[in-house]
């Protein structure tokens, strides 16, 4: 089917297909059969002749719309857990205790790693003291998003009195050099827990407590991918978080 679109482009602008042909870098012939049979260029090719014409390449190509194809495993991806209560909290101790370099923490409160693993504080400092550098973000209890948080996931006023537990857990590790604690109010979609260039993401699901939800496991592969994605997200979060006092 010809290319109506792309024949009355071109003819509109005075371009033939030897000039368009010319200004794409390929035969006339292959122009000729865009308008004529209505063939579809590589994208690299369509891209350059939209630009040429001054026109939309999809409007040119409504296939180049076509989404890239799934793939089936991301190489970023080293395992996904259906709920956070299916890993045991060595997981995340042996991530953490792995760091030589930095160490996100960006929770309301998880305080399932004190509870579980008293010497989540101990291995901290450990890390600190051979030069990691170690940011815990914390739900600011009277924030309006944790309050409704509690409520989402039926937990009422007992999130809040969670963040406040949280806060005292790690308070001994204010001061401590290379370890920084703030307090943030924003909505957080995500919990995270990094060491070095990987990362434990459980996400948060309205009406499910974080443990019922799932976790995945990346490992930072190329400039740009997922784990860049929260990366950022863990800093955006942290430039708005107000400091703890000692």
């Amino acid at each position: 089917m010809p290319n109506e679109r792309l024949r009355a482009v071109m003819a509109a602008g005075g371009w033939t297909h030897a000039r368009l042909a010319e200004a794409t870098e390929v035969d006339p012939k292959s122009v000729e059969r865009w308008v004529n049979l209505g063939r579809t260029p590589r994208r690299v090719t369509a891209l350059k002749a939209a630009e040429t014409l001054g026109e939309d390449v999809h409007a040119l190509w409504p296939s180049l719309r076509q989404a890239r194809a799934a793939r089936a495993v991301s190489p970023e991806l080293i395992a996904l857990y259906e709920k956070r209560a299916d890993l045991p909290v060595s997981v995340f101790a042996d991530l953490l205790a792995a760091a030589r370099e930095r160490i996100d923490i960006l929770v309301y409160a998880a305080v399932f790693l004190h509870e579980a693993y008293p010497r989540l504080n101990d291995l901290l400092q450990e890390r600190a003291a051979e030069g990691c550098t170690i940011r815990i973000a914390l739900g600011d209890a009277g924030s309006p998003n944790v309050q409704q948080r509690g409520d989402e996931e039926r937990f009422g006023h007992g999130i809040e009195s969670r963040c406040r537990l949280a806060l005292m857990h790690y308070r001994p590790l204010i001061g401590v050099a290379g370890i920084e604690v703030r307090t943030h109010g924003t909505t957080l979609y995500n919990s995270l827990y990094r060491s070095d260039d990987q990362v434990l993401v459980n996400a948060h699901v309205w009406g499910v407590n974080a443990y019922g939800a799932p976790v995945w496991h990346l490992r930072r592969h190329i400039n740009g991918g997922m784990f860049d994605t929260y990366a950022d997200s863990f800093s955006a979060v942290w430039d708005t978080a107000r400091p703890v006092e000692g």
